[in-house]
């Protein structure tokens, strides 16, 4: 359960920090979201998904 909340805690806090940041770049970011198929978001979405699940797996065997 701890790892769990860590992951959480340091995705909000990357979330979090690039807000804080670069609030107008997360609004173009979000705008060019809006511009691609839902395919492409699906397929980015999914190449997001096995990145991390392949991080979070090293991280763990390391």
């Amino acid at each position: 359960m701890s790892f769990v909340l860590l992951a959480i805690g340091l995705v909000l806090a990357v979330e979090g920090l690039v807000l804080a940041l670069a609030p107008r770049r997360m609004e173009e970011a979000l705008r060019l979201l809006l511009t691609l198929s839902e395919d492409r978001r699906r397929f980015i979405g999914l190449g997001a998904l096995a990145l991390g699940v392949v991080l979070v797996w090293l991280a763990q065997s390391g």
